[in-house]
């Protein structure tokens, strides 16, 4: 029976592939040439293009900094503590969850501190101090 699904969903995918053809699908040149016609014409050198994105200039950790739900830290913690998802949730550096993984959590030791620091920054509902923590020990 577990063959069975893989089997028959590899066959249904290989009936579509083999409906569709290039014959099907027709282009037609005229609206093609008239939607380059009226595109606007952008110069990516000019400081003027890049003027949309300059609201995003200045706001480049507001995903970071912004109010964590530390029940979503605390069942992170929970669940997949030892890889260090929850700290990639909190806004930690990429090379302190390298460190979680290669290590798996401090052996479960620094995962299972994390787990505890983090039910009691959910009593307290205030986990701002962990909040992209740069250190290993988040304690």
């Amino acid at each position: 029976m577990k063959k069975l699904f893989p089997i028959l969903f590899l066959f249904l995918f290989g009936i579509a592939g083999v409906s569709a053809s290039a014959s099907q699908y027709r282009l037609n040149s005229e609206v093609v040439d008239q939607m380059f016609a009226s595109a606007e014409s952008v110069d990516f050198l000019a400081p003027a293009a890049m003027a949309p994105l300059a609201d995003f200039a200045g706001s480049s950790h507001a995903f970071i900094t912004q109010d964590k739900n530390p029940a979503v830290a605390f069942i992170l913690a929970w669940a997949v503590g030892y890889l260090g998802i929850h700290r990639a949730y909190l806004g930690t550096s990429t090379s302190t969850i390298v460190a979680y993984i290669l290590t798996l959590g401090g052996c479960g030791v620094v995962a299972l501190v994390d787990w505890v620091v983090l039910l009691l920054a959910l009593i307290d509902d205030d986990i701002s101090k962990y909040v992209d923590n740069p250190k290993f020990f988040m304690w």
